[in-house]
């Protein structure tokens, strides 16, 4: 038992590990874990002045009785005694990921008139409570958040609650309506534009540039936002897109009041600049586009061909033609008929502004304007003709509507590309009379055809029995022709055989008058020639020789005049053609000339006829190829 006694210090640590809290507490020691931290408060104040709280207030700052500002961070604290101060273990705030933390306090000043949300203070993110109400925090719903991290904050002073983050998705875009802010301006349905607010993620920052509750221009795109619930609300609403062949007109209803750019001649609205209130003058073009649909508007305008149909039971997939239907005329001989009728427009890009300023969409483009016009163009077209007429000059009709209808569009910055008359359908009662009538008129064109073959088939067979008769009457005559054929070629060739003996004496006769002619010609020239040549000489050698010289010209030249009276005087003696014959003969004998040829050549019978155009001939070729025998060259050289 003594042994056991001489160890009873060990048993005091193990008492105060027991008892720590008791008797640390009775001594005023305070021990705050690393995880927590400590809420005072204290029960009683014995001296100083401010030993209660002012009225209406529940977080003592000044040492008051009551909820204490100040919270004890982890660490050991003396002189808290346990008859005066009471101490709660309050676990830190964790802000998880993806969440926000919202405050709301329970004292501070009062809020302002007309505002919800108390503004932020620097406080060191509500960490510092008593910093809170230095700066002048305000009691109620704080603007300011907390994001995700651990924060020692008075929950005596604070309620702490957490919400998720916004997120707007892809192809969408976050509209926002504020709850804090100055009333919007009279007659403006949204706030006016505001910066510096991070996408409303500072609405301190937001409040302090005046921005106006209710709807807002701006929007938020897609991704994750820091926003507190209490200030803003965020309606997520699709992108608008516009399809390609389409443009989009913006209609603004917030921005300020702009310049009209359409011009004087344009009085169906205001055309402005891009972001003031009306239509917009620059289209968007085809893509997607962040717009808040709750301040303006985006008309989608058909930039490519559009084909709207006037016909029951088919539209096309722009439904703008979906309420048409075909148009009922009245011809001018009182029949009511139906007609389909395709109009095919086209609104250029910088023209669909006015378009949309004039009509606000496309629906009451074809309702007020392209309905009437081409109902009571045809209405009135029928009207001037019978159904019969109106069917036979279709075309034409189609052409005036296309040209007439195109001229009416252009005062409303629309293009008529083309008008097109579908189906007709006249009362079945006169179609029935146009058929019987039809076929009436077919059954007697069939029996004239019929009667016109019964015509040409009696003339055929008529015709078959003249062929066949033909035959012989084409034989006989064949024979008789032959006949007369065979006759007229002997006749013919003893025509021909005269004439070749007459035509050989007659170029027999020429050819001698020719031989001759050229020797006579051929003696003068040359006695020409001499003399010519003596004179020279007479000329070159002197004076004195002169009269030799003239002498002897004389002399030569009254032996050719001799010689030349001499032939003269032979020609006029035997005849021209005795004379040739005779210079003939001596050509042969002298230069023995072959005169029988080879090949006879028959002519007339005459006395001189064969051997005549024989020797013609022969001679012929001789003097054309050796004409210097005949003297022929010196002949053609004295005529030149």
């Amino acid at each position: 038992m003594d042994s056991y006694l001489k160890y009873w210090w060990v048993l005091i640590p193990i008492v105060c590990l027991i008892f720590y809290k008791l008797i640390f507490r009775l001594f005023g020691i305070i021990i705050i874990p690393e995880d927590k931290i400590g809420l005072v408060t204290k029960k009683f104040v014995l001296f100083g002045a401010n030993k209660e709280l002012p009225a209406g207030r529940i977080i003592a700052v000044m040492g008051e009785a009551g909820f204490q500002a100040q919270s004890l961070a982890p660490g050991i604290y003396f002189w808290y005694w346990v008859w005066q101060y009471e101490i709660k273990m309050q676990s830190f705030t964790v802000i998880p990921e993806g969440k926000i933390g919202l405050l709301v306090a329970k004292d501070g000043k009062e809020l302002e008139t007309g505002f919800i949300l108390a503004r932020k203070v620097e406080c060191d993110s509500f960490q510092d409570a008593e910093a809170f109400f230095k700066n002048g925090g305000r009691k109620g719903r704080q603007s300011a958040i907390i994001t995700a991290g651990t924060y020692r904050i008075n929950t005596f002073l604070f309620d702490i609650m957490t919400y998720d983050m916004t997120h707007i998705n892809e192809n969408m875009v976050g509209v926002v309506t504020t709850m804090d802010g100055r009333p919007i301006e009279e007659g403006n349905i949204a706030g006016k534009p505001t910066k510096g607010h991070n996408n409303f993620q500072d609405c301190d920052a937001f409040l302090a540039e005046g921005g106006n509750k209710g709807l807002q221009p701006e929007i938020i795109l897609a991704g994750s936002y820091y926003l507190n619930p209490w200030f803003i609300q965020v309606e997520q609403i699709k992108m608008t897109e516009i399809p390609i062949g389409y443009v989009g007109v913006v209609i603004s209803y917030v921005g300020k009041d702009g310049t009209d750019l359409s011009g004087a001649e344009f009085k169906h609205g205001n055309i402005v600049s891009k972001g003031e209130k009306g239509v917009w003058a620059e289209p968007l073009g085809p893509g997607k586009y962040p717009v808040n649909s709750y301040i303006m508007r985006v008309e989608l305008v058909p930039t490519t061909n559009l084909v709207l149909n006037w016909a029951n039971a088919r539209s096309e997939a722009h439904q703008l033609d979906k309420h048409l239907s075909t148009i009922t005329v009245r011809s001018k001989d009182g029949f009511p008929f139906n007609l389909d009728v395709s109009q095919i427009i086209h609104i250029p890009t910088n023209e669909a502004p006015k378009v949309i300023a004039r009509f606000g969409n496309m629906v009451n483009l074809v309702g007020q304007v392209l309905e009437p016009t081409i109902g009571n163009y045809f209405r009135n077209s029928a009207q001037d003709s019978d159904v019969i007429a109106f069917l036979s000059s279709r075309k034409e009709r189609q052409d005036a509507a296309k040209k007439r209808i195109s001229e009416v569009l252009d005062q409303y910055n629309v293009n008529g590309v083309d008008t097109l008359i579908g189906d007709i359908v006249p009362p079945e009662s006169l179609m029935k009379t146009l058929t019987d009538r039809k076929i009436a008129e077919e059954q007697n064109t069939t029996f004239e055809t019929q009667k016109r073959a019964e015509v040409t088939r009696q003339a055929l067979e008529k015709e078959t029995a003249v062929a066949d008769m033909q035959k012989e009457i084409v034989k006989a005559d064949q024979g008789v022709l032959i006949s007369e054929r065979i006759a007229d070629a002997a006749v013919k060739k003893a025509t021909g055989e005269a004439q070749g003996v007459k035509i050989s004496s007659n170029a027999e006769a020429d050819r001698l008058k020719v031989i001759a002619n050229a020797d006579a010609e051929k003696t003068k020239v040359l006695a020409n020639a001499e003399a010519e040549k003596i004179k020279a000489l007479a000329n070159a050698n002197a004076e004195q020789i002169s009269v030799t010289g003239k002498a002897e010209a004389e002399k030569i030249l009254a032996i050719g005049r001799s010689n030349a009276e001499s032939y003269n005087l032979a020609v006029t003696a035997m005849g021209g053609d005795n004379f040739t014959r005779l210079k003939i003969t001596e050509a042969i004998g002298k230069d023995k000339i072959k005169i029988i040829p080879e090949v006879l050549i028959s002519g007339d019978s005459g006395p001189n006829g064969p051997i005549s155009g024989l020797l013609g001939l022969k001679l012929m070729e001789d003097m054309t190829n050796n004409p210097i025998k005949f003297n022929i060259k010196d002949k053609d050289e004295k005529q030149k």
